[in-house]
Formats: C-alpha cells, structure tokens, sequence
C-alpha cells in the first residue's frame, strides 16, 4: 500500500510541474501585455506561477476532501494540510 501511495505522489508531483509550464507561458503573455520588463516582470512572472500552482494545488485538494466525504470543519482542515504538503510550505 505505501508503494501505490508513493507512486501516487510521485505521479502528482510530476503532473504538476508539467502543469506549471503552460501557466508560465500564460504568465509571461500576461507580463507582456502589462509591458513589464526586467525585475518588475521576473517578480511579476514568479508570483503569477506560484498563484497558479496554489490554485491547482486547491482544486486537488478539494477533489481528494470529496472522494472521502468530508464536509465543515474537518474537511477544511485536510484541505489545509494538503495544500500545505502539496505546496511545500
């Protein structure tokens, strides 16, 4: 069981540095539109790509809280810790 909860995980991990490429080139097209150049853009780029990732990191986390019938407290409690672990923060 820990080696299908360790694919799993590796398997989400991956997944999600795939996503963040798109939402890169999303977020440079954005900086680019705002005529952002130099740190402005790099800063501007950075937080719009975690901003991303934290977004995907929730919708996952919800999903997991539904699979397994949470609701109020309890379910707001998991989804912190997993979009804590998830996250790295």
């Amino acid at each position: 069981m820990t080696k299908s909860i360790a694919f799993i995980l590796a398997a989400f991990i991956g997944a999600s540095a795939f996503a963040q490429e798109p939402a890169a080139a999303s977020c440079e097209a954005k900086a680019a539109e705002k005529r952002l150049a130099g740190a402005a853009k790099t800063s501007f780029v950075k937080k719009c790509v975690s901003d991303a990732g934290a977004a995907s990191a929730t919708q996952s986390c919800v999903a997991k809280a539904d699979e397994k019938k949470l609701a109020g407290a309890a379910k707001s409690s998991f989804v912190k810790k997993c979009e804590k672990d998830v996250t790295g923060g």
